[in-house]
């Protein structure tokens, strides 16, 4: 059956089966690959994705419960990632094995746009369920507060011209 997906920013029409997880649509017939495929039943976050702003597991999503929603993937975070995460992510090197970073980033996307200036506790909750296999969480969280911070420096001009 055809649906009509917004992800990141652009409108297309995909035809898969109704119970087709959203991760296979964005992976084998949007390509998008930065979503990862990590457990398939929504337990390790490598999936995640945001769909009308919040953190959703995409391997537990249906495509037709997609449809029509603004979906956002690591791709559409930032067109050349600059996006304060992607950012605060390579400046405090917090990736080894990179598997779920772009899960993590997506939870950590979300916790943002609702919580600027999260505690550590806030980082906890809102990252919790998004598994590294390497231990990296305190650079996770190291990286959120910097990401937060960069953000709350950004005028609203450069924050225009970045998502421009």
């Amino acid at each position: 059956m055809p649906y009509t997906l917004n992800v990141n920013g652009r409108s297309t029409v995909v035809d898969a089966p109704a119970d087709m997880p959203l991760l296979w649509v964005l992976r084998d017939v949007l390509n998008l690959k930065g979503t990862k495929y990590g457990c398939g039943i929504g337990q390790c976050g490598a999936c995640t994705v945001q769909i009308r702003g919040r953190a959703v597991r995409a391997c537990q999503t249906t495509v037709a419960a997609a449809a029509g929603a603004p979906i956002t993937t690591i791709e559409g975070l930032s067109a050349d990632g600059t996006h304060p995460l992607q950012v605060a992510w390579q400046d405090i090197d917090v990736p080894q094995c990179g598997y779920c970073q772009a899960g993590q980033i997506m939870s950590a996307a979300a916790l943002l746009a609702t919580t600027p200036r999260p505690t550590n506790d806030d980082i906890d909750r809102a990252m919790n369920g998004n598994v590294c296999r390497c231990g990296t969480y305190t650079r996770i969280r190291e990286a959120i507060h910097k990401a937060a911070a960069l953000m709350a420096t950004r005028s609203p001009q450069t924050a225009r011209a970045a998502r421009e």
